[in-house]
């Protein structure tokens, strides 16, 4: 199984730290790929950052067309209903399928986040995954997602004295770090506070895993049909979505 782990930002110490993250859970012959694109916002704090990362997304995607599965590794989920538009194999979000598992080993969870621009972005999704009474509360530590690739630096730090916060205001008995450069953090904070702490990257990865074994792809009919073939102007245009393309996605979706 070949899974293609996608940073959207371009932080290439980033991206190895949550290639390790995936790899560490990975099931024996499953081949983690871990990517980022060339071009883009060196990390994703909000709307704004999100748009200028997505092209770079789908065309990482694009470059391994014949991987099993996909994950989005970033926990805005940036640019996932696109990224199920061009592959018939399951992607996954890491901010909806940390989500879900904590749904599955707590009654509520708290997520604590990066920035508090990042709030908002994230109780959207919750809400559109049908999981927002779930959540006791979104929580920032203010700090930036840069910061987790310093060394020595306090962002574990201010993180712990979130989780500690959420634990004793929120009521929650589990906690989701929500920003994919936590991935690292999540089992000494888990040992720490002495409740499961959910690294994002992890469940992903073991939710695409199970997706495949189940044999089951990306419905096409509704939102999430291949793109028309059409021509892009200008910047873009390298990007048209062809109609060949098309054809070959029915091919894949009607495959075996």
């Amino acid at each position: 199984m070949r899974i293609l782990v996608i940073n959207p930002n371009t932080t290439a110490s980033m991206t190895a730290k949550i290639g390790a993250a995936a790899s560490a859970v990975a099931a024996p012959g499953t081949d983690i790929i871990a990517v980022n694109p060339a071009d883009g916002p060196p990390s994703i704090e909000g709307y704004f950052d999100e748009v200028f990362s997505v092209p770079g997304l789908i065309s990482e995607m694009t470059k391994v067309p014949d991987a099993d599965a996909y994950v989005i590794a970033c926990f805005d989920d940036t640019g996932l209903d696109a990224a199920r538009c061009v592959v018939s194999a399951p992607v996954i979000g890491i901010g909806e399928a940390a989500f879900h598992a904590a749904s599955l080993v707590a009654g509520k969870f708290s997520v604590v986040t990066t920035l508090a621009r990042s709030v908002p972005a994230i109780k959207h999704n919750l809400a559109k995954y049908g999981l927002a009474e779930r959540c006791a509360q979104v929580r920032a530590s203010e700090v930036p997602v840069l910061d987790l690739e310093v060394p020595g630096s306090d962002a574990g730090r201010k993180i712990s004295a979130e989780i500690e916060r959420a634990l004793a205001e929120d009521g929650a008995e589990a906690i989701v770090l929500g920003c994919a450069g936590m991935a690292d953090l999540a089992g000494r904070l888990s040992e720490r506070h002495g409740v499961p702490v959910l690294d994002g990257v992890a469940c992903a990865v073991k939710f695409a895993e199970s997706l495949v074994c189940l044999g089951l792809r990306t419905s096409k009919r509704g939102g999430y049909a291949p793109p028309r073939g059409k021509s892009y102007a200008g910047l873009y245009a390298g990007q048209s979505p062809r109609q060949e393309e098309e054809r070959t996605q029915s091919r894949q979706l009607t495959r075996p």
